[in-house]
């Protein structure tokens, strides 16, 4: 198989009068919906398979799945060059796969291989790929934001022009180190997008009810950090948002604030059985605003492929995913000599 790329950067993209922080969105072509489509379907297609694993008992620990808010990802992956970082926190397998990083290493360390990104040491929430800037994957609630704006302060320091992009949850945006991070990030003006992915309930307690501040775009107001509200089930909002935010970062004017309106379609974890919600309400959700069925719908009406056609893009996937759950219960499990390594003392 060869090495997964990254979705490419915003160059090639078709942007319409209307695309902004705004509410505007990108027009794309038909690669990239394409593109956009197939990526996403990838997260989607990966986060079922690691569910039936786990429910059969090959992934052990935790396993907070990303099912439903892939556009988010993928759609701030598209305006990124090579060099800029990517962190986040425990719901992050879908950040690995859009970075680039292959289902067959993310699936392996779901189920504890020596094939995995971690050698199989540190499971859903701890992976790392140097190669693809990714550093993280974090259990603790909102220790990513700090960490992600430490990145920044390094790109700071070392004058490139690369940008840190740090995603954290509507329940860790609550933290107290957040809004010391956010103050560092003003002061010195880092080149750092904090994404906050609001789906709404957090572990499971509703944003109306855990938050005096139900606006996430606002948290920076006091810091002068500009944000805005995003579309997150809108892969072109998601874009068009991202593309003017990087650029923001990059032009030396400091941090900003996305919050991503997006939605969850399982439980905060596996083993969440998420009754704060009616199953309407999910299958309302699903019906009007998946990310995935969207662009789908555009790819047709446009003509830019046929059923056929998306059922083939379908099918890679699946292979690839399959190949990966193949690889994941078969690789061997790490040697014992393998505890001792990665210590610091």
């Amino acid at each position: 198989m060869a090495p997964r790329k990254a979705p490419a950067a915003a160059s090639r993209k078709k942007q319409s009068a209307k695309s902004g922080l705004n509410g505007g969105i990108t027009e794309f072509d038909k690669d990239t919906e394409l593109e956009a489509y197939r990526e996403m379907l990838l997260i989607r297609r990966f986060e079922e398979k690691a569910g039936q694993l786990y429910g059969m008992g090959f992934i052990g620990g935790f396993c907070h799945l990303y099912i439903g808010q892939e556009a988010v990802v993928v759609g701030m992956q598209m305006a990124l060059k090579d060099g800029d970082q990517v962190i986040t926190g425990y719901r992050d397998h879908g950040h690995m796969l859009a970075t680039g990083m292959e289902a067959r290493g993310v699936m392996a360390e779901l189920t504890g291989r020596q094939g995995g990104y971690s050698r199989g040491k540190g499971g859903s929430m701890h992976m790392f790929s140097k190669e693809k800037h990714f550093y993280g994957g974090h259990g603790i609630v909102g220790a990513q934001v700090s960490l992600g704006t430490g990145l920044a302060f390094a790109n700071r320091y070392r004058e490139n022009d690369n940008v840190s992009v740090t995603y954290f949850g509507d329940g860790a945006a609550n933290q107290g180190q957040v809004y010391e991070s956010f103050n560092m990030a003003a002061l010195w003006k880092l080149p750092v997008i904090y994404i906050i992915e609001n789906n709404r309930y957090a572990m499971g307690t509703a944003v109306s009810r855990a938050s005096a501040q139900t606006d996430f775009s606002k948290r920076g107001v006091s810091f002068g950090i500009p944000g805005h509200q995003v579309d997150g089930m809108d892969v072109r909002a998601v874009h068009a948002a991202a593309v003017e935010a990087v650029a923001h970062c990059r032009a030396g004017n400091g941090p900003i604030i996305l919050e991503m309106m997006t939605y969850r379609y399982r439980g905060h974890s596996m083993s969440d059985p998420a009754k704060y919600r009616t199953k309407d309400e999910v299958q309302k959700m699903r019906s009007e605003q998946d990310p995935i069925e969207q662009v789908k719908a555009r790819i047709l009406e446009l003509k830019h492929a046929s059923e056929d056609d998306l059922k083939s893009i379908d099918k890679k996937v699946r292979d690839v995913v399959a190949d990966s759950a193949d690889f994941a219960q078969s690789d061997p499990e790490p040697d014992p000599s393998e505890l001792y390594t990665d210590i610091l003392l």
